[in-house]
């Protein structure tokens, strides 16, 4: 397939650049994946879309503000995002310098810690911090800022330290939000467990590469970036249980579903630790899932063609189409949609 077999035009103003002023106030686009029906409806409506028996697998990784400010030895200015925490004091991260840094050089960050530059693994320096009896993470807490990403175009501000994040994120890791679970709430929690919705959660820790586009006009051709991920036995066995009782498995966001489809690569969904570079486009056959909850995805990009092998290209498209027409909000502090 082409890479202009996914491009669709979306106006810049339907770009949500903030999030509403409530998780679950967001409207949610319904898309049918065997007939392509479409329904308007709204988030908070949830819970009554779903069976007695059906389970929701959400991400629970937590974002790091891995966004830092800082300046070479020799004076220029630095911005640094972290990829990937690779133990307590050293990450691999992306530099956006006038120069690149140089090896064995000094990045001093508007606190006065220090990080020295160790080498590169193209795309990415290895980093490691040179403050003595100090952790990054702490750093991080200190001096770093939430890593929205690039189509939201402003600087981050206090509200994003909560509302980049869902309220049920407990494994610090990810340098970009699971947008999907951001329309969750305790009240939508809630409601999903008195209607006998189960619950289960997987971890992948969402790297920027997230956000970069497929370049190859082969889209076979395109290489995904890795990212960890855990899935659990616990997990393994909530699917199984579902299973046995007719209900269906849910996917929140497409890093649940490349959690679970990676762990069941070899056939069997089996418990799953360490990294996937997993590209799901049309033609995939899923093992695990059965619908999705996810947000708008970029033209061209690696999401819209998971979501493509679920639900159709055509399909997936005419939805975006009637989105657009109909003014939802898009990408990670937009509407939602649930492809059931």
């Amino acid at each position: 397939m082409k890479l202009s077999d996914f491009h669709f035009d979306l106006p810049e103003e339907l770009i949500a650049q903030y999030p509403l002023a409530e998780r679950s106030a967001s409207r949610l686009l319904c898309l049918d994946r065997h007939s392509g029906a479409l329904e308007d409806a709204q988030f908070a409506g949830l819970p009554e879309r779903l069976a007695p028996g059906d389970l929701l697998v959400f991400n629970d990784t937590r974002v790091i503000p891995a966004r830092l400010h800082g300046f070479k030895d020799t004076g220029g200015r630095v911005e640094i995002l972290i990829e990937r925490m690779t133990g307590d004091r050293t990450c691999l991260a992306q530099m956006r310098a006038s120069k690149s840094p140089r090896e064995d050089s000094m990045i001093r960050l508007d606190d006065g810690s220090r990080l020295r530059v160790k080498g590169r693994q193209s795309p990415f320096y290895l980093l490691e911090l040179d403050s003595p009896g100090e952790k990054l993470d702490a750093v991080l807490d200190r001096v770093g800022h939430m890593p929205l990403p690039p189509y939201i175009q402003r600087a981050d501000e206090s509200l994003d330290v909560e509302r980049y994040q869902t309220v049920y994120a407990r494994r610090p890791g990810a340098v970009a939000a699971p947008t999907a679970g951001l329309h969750f709430d305790a009240d939508i929690l809630d409601a999903l467990a008195q209607r006998g919705v189960a619950t289960t959660r997987v971890t992948l820790h969402v790297g920027a590469g997230t956000f970069q586009p497929v370049r190859t006009e082969e889209i076979e051709d395109h290489a995904m970036h890795a990212e960890y991920l855990e899935v659990s036995s616990e997990s393994c066995d909530a699917i199984a249980r579902t299973r046995s009782r007719g209900g269906r498995v849910i996917a929140v966001g497409t890093t649940a579903v490349r959690s679970l489809e990676t762990a069941a690569s070899g056939g069997d969904l089996a418990p799953f630790s360490g990294d996937t570079r997993l590209f799901i486009y049309p033609g995939y056959s899923f093992r695990v899932i059965d619908g999705l909850v996810t947000n708008f995805h970029l033209p061209g990009s690696s999401l819209l063609m998971l979501i493509s092998a679920l639900a159709g290209r055509q399909e997936v498209l005419a939805a975006y189409r009637h989105a657009v027409a109909s003014r939802y909000r898009f990408f990670s502090y937009g509407d939602a949609m649930l492809i059931i």
